[in-house]
């Protein structure tokens, strides 16, 4: 069983996430370096993955292509329609994905909606298999509800680094992920509705255009440039003033 959580460059890694294997010694992966005695830093931003059976620890970063699996929420953007389904791009330089058309809620073959080239959907993945290509489905199977899948209408989407999608995904995102800018930007009284793809996209909608670039914006900047809390206050009371 493995456990993680969101560090940055030169962070204290709590001790409970250091494996303690009786017999087997301690092995770090990439992204740590042992700072003698004992001492465990993070060299890169990502989630510290430890594998207690292995007394194993890593650091997985921001970096790297994104690879489906199973239950994981993306964006996709339609490539093309067939028959019966829909061609989804979820990376650059990979296969699409196949959504069926008849995969969203309430949808038959007089009602499923119609999906043109650069379409953007919001869905989860069904199966992820390295031989075949991955499916996707915008309706859950057990209720047959959309539960906010389906098709995102309006908005712009922006490309973030994996790493970023992992933090925005959490379920604590400013606790845990440390990312405190869509906060900070909602008690400044910014209206706006978000989505995130663990693929590495991030769409926003506002009935204004200026607070879509000011959200983007101050994701984009948070993940490329690692800001930290303070930083990324600072940042949304830049792009505040700059709206008003």
């Amino acid at each position: 069983m493995a456990s993680e959580t969101f560090v940055l460059p030169g962070d204290s890694i709590n001790p409970s996430l250091i494996p303690t294997h009786p017999k087997k010694p301690l092995r770090l992966g990439p992204g740590l370096r042992h700072v003698p005695p004992s001492g465990i830093i993070p060299t890169v931003a990502g989630e510290v993955v430890t594998e207690h059976q292995k007394n194993a620890m890593r650091v997985e970063n921001a970096g790297g292509r994104y690879l489906p699996r199973v239950g994981e929420l993306v964006i996709g953007t339609v490539h093309k329609s067939a028959a019966e389904v829909y061609y989804v791009a979820l990376s650059d330089y990979t296969a699409p994905a196949l959504l069926p058309q008849l995969s969203f809620e309430g949808a038959t073959k007089k009602t499923r909606p119609v999906l043109t080239q650069g379409a953007l959907v919001y869905a989860r993945v069904t199966m992820a298999n390295k031989h075949m290509d991955a499916e996707l489905e915008c309706v859950s199977s057990s209720t047959g509800k959309a539960d906010g899948l389906g098709p995102l209408n309006g908005g712009m989407l922006f490309n973030i680094s994996l790493g970023m999608s992992r933090r925005l995904m959490m379920p604590k995102v400013a606790q845990v992920g440390k990312v405190v800018v869509l906060d900070e930007l909602a008690n400044a009284g910014l209206q706006f509705e978000t989505a995130t793809g663990r693929n590495g996209r991030f769409w926003v909608d506002s009935d204004k255009p200026g607070t879509v670039l000011a959200v983007g914006r101050a994701i984009k900047e948070t993940d490329e440039k690692l800001l930290e809390v303070d930083d990324q206050k600072k940042l949304v009371r830049k792009l505040i003033k700059e709206l008003s």
